[in-house]
C-alpha cells in the first residue's frame, strides 16, 4: 500500500465525522464554501453570503441569544437581513476570524418608540387569556402578517401592550466568527 490517504466525510444529524484510510496513490481534498487555504485571507464585502457563529449578549452580560452547538447563521451582507451592526462588525473580517462587537441601539433594534404603545380594554381580549406583565401575544396586521407584543402592564380595565422590539432601547454586544463566505 502507498502512503496516499483518502478521506470521505460522514454527515449525520447536524455532525461530521471524518474517516480515512490509506489507499495506494488515491488522494480526495474536501472543501465547503471557501474554506481551503487559499480562501483563508477573503474578506467579507458587500454583498457574500456568509455562514457566523454568534452569540449575543445585553449589556450586563446575560446572554439573549447563540448559535453555538447550532448551525451558524447563514446571511447575505446588504440585503437588510440582519440588523445594521451585525452586518457592519462583520465587514472585512476573514475566514476563522473572531472578535467581539459593540452595538449602539441605533444600530441594533432602536430606541423604545412611545408611539409603540397601545392601551387595549381587557373586554377586547379573548376570554381564555388572563394578561400578565411580560406575557407575549400575538396580533394580526390587515395584510395578515403577524406582530410580536408585550403586556408592559395590565390595569383595572385595560392592559397597556407594548409592540417594541424587545431588545429595542438596548446596546449590544456580540461575539462573532466567521465560519465561511461565499
Amino acid at each position: 500500500m502507498g502512503s496516499d490517504a483518502f478521506c470521505f466525510l460522514y454527515h449525520k444529524n447536524s455532525e461530521f465525522n471524518i474517516y480515512s484510510w490509506v489507499f495506494p496513490t488515491v488522494f480526495f481534498r474536501l472543501s465547503t464554501m471557501e474554506t481551503t487555504d487559499k480562501n483563508i485571507e477573503r474578506k467579507v464585502k458587500n454583498n457574500d453570503t456568509v455562514a457566523v457563529h454568534y452569540t449575543g449578549k445585553l449589556s450586563n452580560g446575560q446572554i439573549f441569544d447563540s448559535s453555538v452547538d447550532k448551525e451558524p447563521l447563514e446571511f447575505q451582507i446588504g440585503q437588510g437581513q440582519i440588523i445594521p451592526g451585525f452586518e457592519k462588525g462583520l465587514m472585512d473580517m476573514s475566514i476563522n476570524e473572531k472578535k467581539s462587537v459593540t452595538i449602539p441601539e441605533a444600530e441594533a433594534y432602536g430606541e423604545v418608540r412611545e408611539d409603540l404603545f397601545q392601551e387595549v380594554p381587557k373586554a377586547d381580549l379573548p376570554p381564555e387569556i388572563d394578561p400578565q406583565v411580560g406575557m407575549g401575544l400575538v396580533a394580526k396586521n390587515p395584510d395578515g402578517s403577524e406582530r410580536q407584543l408585550r403586556v408592559a402592564e395590565v390595569r383595572n380595565e385595560s392592559i397597556l401592550i407594548d409592540a417594541n422590539h424587545p431588545l429595542a432601547g438596548q446596546d449590544l454586544t456580540f461575539d462573532l466568527e466567521v465560519v465561511a463566505i461565499k
